[in-house]
């Protein structure tokens, strides 16, 4: 199991340097950060100071998107990025949420997610794409392709994460679930033609340390409301029976989400969330109880836990995973 972090950038530049420093010295693997640029900093400059104040966390987006930025754009950032890194980054994709809805734009389409896919791998390993009917190269990019994570949640996604994808990202702590959302990804790779035990699998949430079941609760039911952004979603596009309810019966009661509190452990877009599916789709407990859920979602399939690491207390969080989590599964 490797571990990560993912930062929303919403604190000071140093103190996302700082918890980058300690992740890293606390025996995390991979680094992420947000990518919603009307909502928060922008983290590319942010990537770039993670990139020279570590030496082997592997870096990225936690997820970017081809709309926001066009991907001819991103693929030069990742181009860079990579000779500064020394080969660390790591691209994070997806169809787009906030940093597209806070806008009133839409996620972009499936397909179009792909062929970006395909365009990036492209781009930064230096060949040649067509580009709106002009060539297109990046003839200096030679730090090699990073890794591409798609994440999504529907079938479609899925099974696109499994044919293009060098891993998938799938935002829940819940082992039925990823188990479910493993099963497409699994038939887009054998359709490719590709292994599916060599992807990676990551599960994206954040965690609360403590006894005090009830506090951790109130710190982290905001992450299933930003999911839930993502259900409502697959909703409209899928039948009821195409979706699981444990995904699904939980935003029944959901009112409208309000993105400029995205994230905000505090916000109302909260108040809908039961006690269920936070504990469900989040890590709460004393440390014991987090090893035993990492080792459900080991045993689901799941190679990264990633910490959404944006509840507060993210210095002692970090080190309560170096002392009593971390060294569970070295």
């Amino acid at each position: 199991m490797h571990f990560g972090i993912t930062i929303k950038p919403d604190m000071t530049v140093d103190r996302i340097v700082h918890l980058t420093r300690q992740a890293e010295a606390s025996g995390f693997d991979y680094g992420w950060i947000f990518d919603s640029h009307v909502l928060w900093l922008e983290p590319y400059p942010m990537l770039t100071l993670m990139a020279t104040n570590t030496k082997r966390m592997r870096l990225g987006t936690c997820v970017t998107n081809p709309a926001t930025r066009d991907i001819t754009v991103t693929s030069s950032l990742f181009a860079t990025l990579n000779l500064i890194s020394g080969g660390r980054m790591q691209l994070g994709i997806g169809r787009g949420d906030s940093s597209r809805r806070v806008l009133g734009k839409k996620p972009v389409t499936v397909a179009q997610l792909e062929e970006s896919v395909k365009a990036f791998r492209d781009l930064t390993g230096g060949k040649e794409i067509e580009y709106d009917g002009c060539p297109a190269r990046l003839s200096w990019a030679t730090g090699g392709v990073p890794p591409v994570w798609v994440a999504g949640y529907g079938p479609k996604v899925l099974e696109l994460a499994g044919r293009v994808g060098d891993g998938v990202v799938l935002q829940f702590a819940d082992p039925d679930l990823i188990e479910w959302c493993i099963g497409f990804v699994k038939k887009g790779a054998e359709a490719a033609g590709k292994d599916p035990r060599k992807i990676e699998i990551m599960a994206a949430a954040p965690v609360w340390v403590s006894d005090d079941i009830k506090v951790g609760r109130e710190r982290v039911r905001w992450f299933p409301a930003l999911v839930s952004n993502h259900v409502v979603d697959l909703v409209s596009r899928y039948k009821p029976e195409e979706l699981p309810p444990a995904l699904t019966s939980y935003i029944r009661d959901r009112g409208d989400y309000d993105y400029l509190h995205h994230c905000e452990v505090d916000s109302s877009n909260r108040n809908f969330v039961s006690d269920e599916v936070t504990d469900r789709f989040c890590l709460l407990g004393p440390a014991e109880a987090h090893v035993e859920k990492i080792r459900a979602l080991a045993r689901a399939g799941v190679t990264q836990f990633n910490i959404y690491l944006m509840c507060g207390d993210e210095e002692d969080t970090l080190e309560k995973y170096k002392e009593e989590v971390v060294p569970a599964f070295r």
